[in-house]
Parts: structure tokens; C-alpha cells; sequence
């Protein structure tokens, strides 16, 4: 019994020290899904809170445009409370931005944008940030 507990303890400390190092995590959306746009916030949002030195991107490009425009979004407020967060940075691709006929005018405040979502992703993976996709659930 002892050593089954000292086992536990071992994990547990080996646990902790891993969730105290800093990471930095990319999520990429892409989908128009509502109940998508909802998890990713849910996410960003428990994670930064959870993690405060670590970082997190979400770049939002092709359907998911909605996610972060003035009037459409059904995820502003939470968009909107992580404006000031500075572990957290929303951005949107320039490109998905024109093909929408949209400026920095029509967006959430405190989103931002690159010039291509995708290649954003790719120089922060080259970076060795961690990346998720959201996706709907089936």
C-alpha cells in the first residue's frame, strides 16, 4: 500500500511540474459551425485562466469569419472579455477579410489580423507552438 502511494505521489508531482512549464497553443477555425466557435472559446478561455504564463492564438480564417464580425458573432461577449488578456490574442486572416468585402471596422474589438491565416500557422508550429483544429463534433 505504501508504495502504491508513494506512486501516486510521484505522478501527481510529475503532473504538476509538467502543467507549470509555459506552452504556447495555436487554434486554428475554419468552420462556420456556431457550436464551433462556442468550443473554441470555451477552450481559449479555460486555458488561460488555467494557464497564465503560457500563450494562446486563435486564428480564424475561410468560414469561420462570422466567428469575429460586429453583428454576427455568437460568441462576441466572450471575444470581447479576452481582448485584455494578455496571454490570449485573436487574429483573423487579411485575405478571408477581403474576400468578405470586411476592414478592421467590422470586427470585434481587440481581434487582429494577419495576412494569410494558414501561413500564420505554419511560421508558429515552425516556432514549436502546439496547434489544435476545431472542428464540429458527429
Amino acid at each position: 500500500m505504501r508504495t502504491l502511494i508513494t506512486l501516486l505521489l510521484i505522478a501527481l508531482a510529475t503532473t504538476l511540474v509538467a502543467q507549470d512549464k509555459p506552452v504556447k497553443i495555436l487554434f486554428d477555425v475554419t468552420s462556420s459551425n456556431e457550436d464551433v466557435h462556442k468550443t473554441a472559446m470555451r477552450h481559449v478561455s479555460m486555458m488561460a485562466e488555467a494557464y497564465p504564463q503560457s500563450q494562446f492564438e486563435v486564428v480564424i480564417y475561410s468560414g469561420a469569419i462570422d466567428m469575429v464580425r460586429k453583428g454576427k458573432s455568437s460568441v462576441s461577449d466572450q471575444v470581447i472579455a479576452l481582448k485584455d488578456n494578455d496571454n490570449v490574442s485573436i487574429k483573423v486572416c487579411q485575405a478571408t477579410m477581403k474576400r468578405h468585402g470586411l476592414t478592421q471596422d467590422d470586427l470585434l474589438p481587440g481581434v487582429g489580423s494577419v495576412p494569410d491565416g494558414i501561413l500564420e500557422i505554419v511560421q508558429k508550429q515552425s516556432e514549436g507552438w502546439g496547434y489544435i483544429k476545431e472542428a464540429p463534433n458527429n
